[in-house]
This record gives C-alpha cells, structure tokens and sequence, in this order.
C-alpha cells in the first residue's frame, strides 16, 4: 500500500470517479472532493481549499469553469507540500483563441506551467461517452443528434482511456514531468458515422441532422439552458467543426503503451448496457 494520498478534484464528475476508483485499485488514498463529497470543494470557495489540499502528495484537477481561480488554488498547493499535479484540460487549448473554453482552460494552463510542481496537461478530445453521460444522450434515445457540426470527423477518446492516463501520470513521478499529452481515440469519425454505428449496435432509429449554429442556439434555449451558456457551447462545436481537433494522436498510448480503444468499442460496450433503449 503506498502512503501517498492524492486529491482528486470532481470527483463525483465523469472522470474524477473514475481516476479515483483506478487510485484505490493500486492501493493509494484517493481524497474525493466536489461541492457533494465528504471533503468539500468548490472554486467560488477558496476557503475550503486548505483543509483539502491538506497532507496531499499530488492532485488530479479539472481546468475550472472561470478564468481566476487556477492561479490562486496553484500556489496554494505547492504551499502545502503538494508535489505533482495533473490537469485535465481540453484538446488544442491554445488553438481556441478567446472563446469562453479556450480561455478557462490556458488560465488553468498557464497556471500549472507557473508552478513549481511537477506538472503535467491532459488535452482529451471530445469522449465517446457524451453519447450516453451528457449532452448528446437524451437525443440520441429520442431518436434524432441535431448539431451545428457537418463532415468534419472528431477522434472521439474513450473516457476510460482518460481515466487511466490519468491514473498512470498520477502514480509515475518524475516520468511525465512538463508533458503535455494530448488524447485521442485510434478513429475519427463524423457525427453522422457515429450516430448510424449507435442506430445499428442499439436496434434504435437514430438519426443525425446538421442544423445551424442559431438554431442550436435555440434549441439549447428551449431546453433550459442559459442564453449565454448556449452561445459558448454552440461557440465549441462551430471550432469544432472547422477542424482543428480532427486528427489522431499517438497521446494514449506514449503513456500506457497501448493503442486507445475505439469507437466501436465503446459502442458495443454501451448498447449492451441498454443506455440507448426506449
């Protein structure tokens, strides 16, 4: 049993449960902490920062939602003995010019590269699990994806790939010190291929339609979602769609010496789950 614990920010979020259970299987200390965790952690409240950075030797962390706080929690860890950090941040993070995510994520960037601790950047593409965790989920079992997103493929990277990069980088000091690892899956596929791999592995009708970023806009809208919150996710897929995250990388395995799983993998997994059933 090692005697390291490490703190794993968002922890009851898609990938910070899954790091930690991967910490717990190599037998390390993994302290959840999230706004519903036993140890509390929220970025609009720094003074609950200290209590859980408190006797860490590294730290799993999730570029904030805000540019501002990174900075501040940074130079909190390295005050308290924290030794490495890992980031989780977003692909080609530089490449976003001053779009709401591009700029949250080089504030956490710039930020962990200021540090003196061993750091190191998780830039993942989009996951394959939206299809059934977020965003895309509820559409696709009502039967149609419509996205402001046309030909240009995405190399969707499974999340569990994520979580064990993470994991590894996490638990090898010194091998991934000022690394930069940006993530992909083996396979870049259109929305559309993606949504007929998902219509023909569940048994369901689902179709993909490209609409406009305005009506996405809308659409997000009616839903619920707040008019500016709207316009930066809509902002994301409108960069997406003009390429600049299309292609593969050899990121997943340069850290676990393997090829990264592929779409159909997590297809297959997922249908059997019954997460696409109506």
């Amino acid at each position: 049993m090692s005697t390291d614990t490490i703190l794993v920010l968002a922890a009851t979020g898609k990938t910070g449960r899954r790091v930690a259970a991967r910490l717990r299987l190599r037998g390390i200390t993994a302290r959840l902490a999230s706004r519903s965790s036993q140890t509390p952690f929220d970025w609009s409240d720094p003074a609950g920062w200290d209590a859980a950075l408190e006797g860490v030797t590294a730290v799993y962390m999730v570029a904030p939602a805000t540019v501002g706080p990174a900075p501040e929690f940074v130079a909190r860890a390295q005050a308290a003995g924290v030794q490495r950090l890992v980031l989780l941040s977003g692909r080609g993070a530089d490449t976003w010019g001053d779009s709401r995510f591009g700029l949250d994520m080089r504030s956490a960037e710039d930020a962990v590269r200021a540090s003196a601790l061993e750091w190191t950047i998780l830039r993942p593409n989009n996951f394959a699990q939206n299809f059934d965790e977020d965003l895309f989920h509820a559409p696709v079992v009502a039967g149609e994806l419509a996205l402001p997103a046309g030909e240009t493929p995405e190399p969707f990277i499974d999340i569990e790939d994520v979580a064990d990069v993470a994991a590894t980088v996490l638990t090898e000091p010194g091998r991934h010190t000022g690394q930069i690892y940006e993530l992909t899956g083996p396979d870049a596929l259109t929305l559309a291929e993606a949504v007929e791999m998902i219509s023909r592995a569940s048994g369901q009708h689902i179709t993909y339609k490209q609409i406009t970023p305005a009506e996405y806009t809308a659409l997000l809208v009616e839903q619920g979602v707040g008019e500016a919150d709207a316009e930066h996710v809509t902002e994301m897929f409108v960069m997406m769609d003009g390429g600049p995250l299309a292609t593969t990388t050899g990121g997943v395995a340069s850290v676990l010496g393997r090829a990264p799983r592929t779409f159909a993998d997590y297809v297959l997994r997922t249908a059997a789950s019954g997460a696409w059933s109506r």
